[in-house]
C-alpha cells in the first residue's frame, strides 16, 4: 500500500521524499529517498554489530521512512547516511565505518548484489526525480509502551524479521511490513525518551547519564543467521 497523497492531518507522519525510477536490464526499480540529507542521523558498522545514532528530528524522519517502507511493497527506501557529518565520538574505534541503509520490502525481491549499480544510476544527474511529501498514518506505528510479542504463526513470525545483507558499504534490510513497523517503534521510542535540549551539555556518550537506546532485534540467535545487532542511540551532540 503506497503512502497517502491525501490531505495531511495531525494523525499522520510526514516526510519529504524524492522518487526515482531506475532500470537495470529488464527490471525497473522505484527508489524512495529523503529530499534533504541527514544532519544528525548516522549508521556505523563496528565488527559484527551496527550503531544507529539519531537526534529527535532526524530520528523521527528515519522512523517515518521505516513506516513508509512497510507501506511500499514495490519500492526500495534508500537512506544515504555515509554523507552525514560524523558524530562527535566517531573514530574512537578504528574498526568503525559509516555505511548507508536500504529498506527493501520482500515483495521487491531485490538482489543485494545489484545495489552498487543501482546506486550509480540513482546518483546520475540525468535520472529524473519526483519531489513530494509522503504521509503515513500514525496508526501504523505500534504502541511505544508495549513490548514486542512474536506472532504465534511461524509464517507471520518470519515476516516480522528483517534480514541483513551487506554490499557496497550499505546495510540492506529486507522483510515484511511487520518487521519495518516494529523497527520504527524502537526508533520512535528513542526519540521520545531522549533528553531535552537543556540536558544535552551533560550528555555522556555510552554512559548512563541521559543515555537512551534500544535494539532493533529482540531475540538471541542473531549469530546463527550471521546477522548483527542494530543498536539505536539518542545522541544530542553532533559535529557542525
Amino acid at each position: 500500500m503506497p503512502a497517502s497523497k491525501g490531505p495531511l492531518t495531525r494523525d499522520s507522519f510526514r516526510v519529504k521524499i524524492a522518487v526515482q525510477r531506475v532500470r537495470l536490464g529488464d527490471t525497473e526499480y522505484r527508489v524512495i529517498r529523503p529530499v534533504s540529507p541527514f544532519k544528525k542521523g548516522a549508521l556505523y558498522v563496528r565488527g559484527d554489530s551496527y550503531d544507529l545514532y539519531v537526534d529527535r528530528a532526524d530520528g523521527r524522519r528515519i522512523g517515518t521512512l521505516f513506516l513508509l517502507a512497510a507501506r511500499s511493497p514495490h519500492s526500495l527506501v534508500y537512506l544515504p547516511m555515509r554523507a552525514t557529518a560524523p558524530e562527535p565520538w566517531f573514530g574512537w574505534d578504528a574498526d568503525e565505518k559509516p555505511i548507508d541503509l536500504v529498506l527493501a520490502h520482500r515483495a521487491v525481491q531485490f538482489r543485494p548484489s545489484r545495489w552498487k549499480r543501482l546506486r550509480e544510476r540513482i546518483a546520475a544527474g540525468s535520472t529524473p526525480r519526483e519531489l513530494r511529501t509522503a504521509s503515513v498514518p500514525a496508526r501504523d506505528l505500534p504502541d511505544l509502551e508495549s513490548s514486542y510479542e512474536p506472532p504465534d504463526d511461524p509464517k507471520e513470525a518470519q515476516a516480522a524479521l528483517l534480514r541483513q545483507h551487506v554490499h557496497a558499504e550499505t546495510l540492506l534490510l529486507t522483510g515484511g511490513a511487520p518487521g519495518f513497523r516494529e523497527a520504527a517503534r524502537e526508533i520512535f521510542a528513542v526519540t521520545k525518551d531522549g533528553p531535552p535540549a537543556a540536558a544535552s551539555p551533560r550528555y555522556i556518550h555510552g554512559g548512563c547519564n541521559y543515555h537512551v537506546c534500544r535494539c532493533l532485534y529482540d531475540y538471541p540467535d542473531l549469530t546463527e543467521n550471521d546477522w548483527g545487532q542494530i543498536h539505536v542511540e539518542f545522541n544530542p551532540r553532533w559535529s557542525r
